[in-house]
């Protein structure tokens, strides 16, 4: 218990301290925002801020703190320091930084911002990239809601994916405060009141279970252990880092009224996201009594189950179970349907087409979704694991533009704050890649140094490009000044 609640305490503390360093060398102003300049009644809608941050929070958090939660917590409370430090370091940065940049660019999309700063060839990367992302994130909270409620009722799984189909395409199309704006904060608010509710629980000893403490220690059950590196950290995305969330805040970003309120909303954020992850990845060795119990819950119910029995342990039958449901099926949908809406607004930043017409909106929602309708006829684990890479490889490339950003438009050492995750994360998933079922399978002998190898190249790259280039500006500047006679 005493693990978990300084953890707890590290988070907000990290949200008031460097979470202000953070904003203070940004530096918000008093500029107009996209939201006010370009006020469309569509898409950029000035919005009350208590609003934009139930909505940002609820589209970064959909199933990601709460399944990748309990995914992560089979390695043990050590799972405990990569929410925090991810959180307070990356996650909060990088949710940070791609809202701001897109507030300073007029709210592009993430593909567009990074394409500004990087370069044109990263752009065209970044677009295809970012849609293709955005695709596989909608597929998956499409199809993961219509097996859960498959499983509930009488019905197949197919008319349930047309049911939640039909939603996505609504909430695609309509201006954002026709749907989004009215119904994701009351989810967003349960969403929170579960996770209280939980922390609770589990505080009290509501059913006689024991809150292990911390320790650095692979607890990874069964005979064939996991190890941590690099797979939890690939595992534990949306809770400490993750790329979708660069996608989903230029959409908040249009909405802001402010420059100001961009550390509450978008820092903020993801410190709440931390902490509902943190609570979630608790519970799962908490109420299971260990990494083992976790591991057979999973396997008897999958997460969903294993969510429903957390909830109904700590809460009861009653709103334990409903508050159950909302996070295994409303929350997931609540992300999925704007997965499609940025995927739609990336293409439109792309082909630079407004979006205040219908047809034109049309134009590019009948066949993302189209094409998530045929994506989700497909092994859903297959998805799951291309999505779960591909999330936290755009993470990396948004943390390396916002260093970029920040050496060209702030002082002193601002750069340094996006620079030493972008590193850590450029490991991170060329680790993973290469060894993973799904990349190239090689030894752990070669996909660690390789790993290490390739993070050293990306940061020396960045170097070369921003601050050894400056140095080097600067000596011949200084060489080819002329010498005065005394």
């Amino acid at each position: 218990m005493i693990t978990f609640l300084l953890a707890l305490a590290a988070l907000i503390t990290g949200y008031f301290i460097y979470g202000r360093i953070v904003d203070h060398f940004f530096g918000p102003d008093d500029r107009q925002t996209p939201a006010t300049i370009h006020n469309d009644g569509v898409d950029y809608i000035p919005l009350p801020t208590w609003k934009v941050f139930l909505i940002q929070l609820l589209n970064i958090a959909g199933l990601g703190p709460i399944f990748g939660a309990l995914g992560g917590a089979l390695w043990g409370p050590s799972v405990y320091l990569w929410i925090v430090l991810g959180t307070i370091f990356a996650g909060g940065v990088h949710d940070y930084l791609s809202g701001m940049m897109s507030i300073r660019e007029d709210g592009h999309s993430i593909s567009e911002i990074v394409g500004h700063q990087m370069g044109s060839t990263m752009l065209n990367i970044m677009r295809v990239f970012s849609v293709i992302l955005l695709i596989l994130v909608g597929t998956v909270f499409m199809t993961g809601p219509a097996m859960l409620l498959a499983k509930l009722t009488s019905w197949e799984v197919l008319p349930w994916l047309i049911v939640v189909l039909a939603y996505y395409f609504l909430a695609t199309m309509l201006p954002i405060d026709k749907i989004i704006a009215r119904f994701y904060p009351i989810f967003g608010i349960c969403l929170i009141i579960m996770a209280v509710g939980i922390a609770g629980g589990m505080l009290f000893g509501v059913g006689g279970h024991t809150m292990p403490e911390m320790v650095f220690a692979n607890l990874y059950p069964g005979e064939n252990q996991l190890p941590i590196w690099p797979l939890m950290f690939i595992t534990v995305a949306c809770g400490a880092i993750s790329g979708f969330h660069s996608t989903q805040s230029p959409l908040m970003a249009r909405c802001l009224k402010d420059e100001r309120l961009g550390r509450p909303v978008f820092y903020g954020a993801m410190v709440a996201e931390g902490v509902i992850c943190l609570i979630w990845a608790a519970a799962g060795v908490t109420f299971f009594d260990g990494t083992s119990g976790l591991q057979a819950a999973l396997k008897a119910g999958g997460p969903g189950g294993a969510v429903y029995d957390i909830c109904v342990g700590y809460m009861g039958t009653g709103i334990g179970a409903i508050l159950a449901m909302l996070g295994v099926v409303a929350c997931p949908i609540t992300s999925g349907d704007t997965a499609f809406r940025a995927a739609r607004l990336t293409l439109a930043d792309w082909f630079k087409i407004d979006q205040v017409g219908l047809v034109k909106r049309l134009a590019f929602a009948v066949p993302l979704l189209g094409i998530g309708a045929v994506l989700s006829q497909m092994n859903f684990n297959i998805i799951w694991r291309y999505f779960s890479w591909t999330n936290q490889t755009l993470a990396m490339i948004v943390l390396w533009t916002g260093a970029v950003y920040l050496y060209r438009h702030c002082e002193g050492k601002a750069w340094l704050m996006a620079c030493i995750p972008a590193t850590f994360m450029s490991v991170v998933t060329s680790t993973y890649i290469l060894q993973a079922k799904e990349g190239l399978e090689l030894a752990t002998s070669i996909t660690y140094p390789a790993g290490i190898v390739f993070g050293a190249v990306c940061l020396a790259l960045y170097l070369k490009a921003t601050v050894f280039k400056k140095n080097s500006s600067s000596n011949e500047e200084l060489e080819a000044a002329p010498v005065e006679n005394n």
